[in-house]
């Protein structure tokens, strides 16, 4: 059985539980404590050298680390990859976007506002992160102003990707009014079967407490 080594908050984690969910994929889960420094010890960083988290451990003990490539992994062959080469191409190229346009501007603005003191010198990064979220934002609104989901008709790990930190984006204090077809994007992501929320923990049976 896989292993998905994580911490209960991050979006990135979120990404590979909403993913598995919907693949109905059985898994371990154990979670790491970014804030305690349970990625930085010795064990976690023979597994990856980054000590980051999400990571895969598969059945094998090979891991595979960085949240798009597991999804990358993980969705190949199923409808969550298009066939077509081009709408692959496109589908990389929104998680592009999230990692480099996306993620920096919106999921760190969320880490420093509910994870560090007010305080701390990193809440002087604010004014130019949201700025450029905001931007992010647009961008994604005025795409989906025209289609439904990011690549083509269908849902695919591009919108989940995207979705992660987006539908949690207030807390950064983000604000959606200006966005309305991203909103109902958000609700359409939320509607799909299978889905499971941020801070729903995977069934006790499978999960452990590092």
């Amino acid at each position: 059985m896989m292993t998905l080594y994580d911490y209960l908050d991050s979006g990135n984690g979120f990404k590979i539980r909403l993913l598995l969910a919907q693949l109905k994929q059985p898994y371990r889960w154990i979670e790491k404590d970014i804030l305690s420094n349970e990625t930085r010890t010795p064990d976690f960083l023979a597994k990856n050298p980054n000590g980051r988290i999400p990571a895969l451990e598969l059945a094998d003990g090979t891991v595979i680390a960085e949240s798009n490539a597991i999804l990358w992994y993980l969705a190949e062959g199923s409808r969550f990859i298009p066939d077509d080469r081009l709408q692959r191409a496109k589908v990389l190229q929104w998680m592009f976007f999230e990692q480099y346009s996306h993620e920096p501007y919106v999921a760190t603005p969320r880490f420093i506002v509910k994870h560090l003191p007010a305080d701390s010198p990193r809440q002087g990064e604010l004014p130019d992160r949201m700025a450029r979220g905001r931007a992010a934002l647009a961008v994604m609104d005025a795409h989906l102003a025209k289609q439904p989901f990011f690549v083509g008709q269908t849902y695919t790990i591009a919108d989940i990707a995207l979705y992660a930190y987006t539908h949690v984006s207030h807390e950064a204090h983000f604000d959606s009014a200006p966005y309305a077809a991203l909103r109902a994007w958000i609700d359409r992501v939320a509607s799909q079967p299978g889905y499971v929320s941020l801070y729903q923990r995977p069934g006790s049976s499978e999960s452990v407490k590092a």
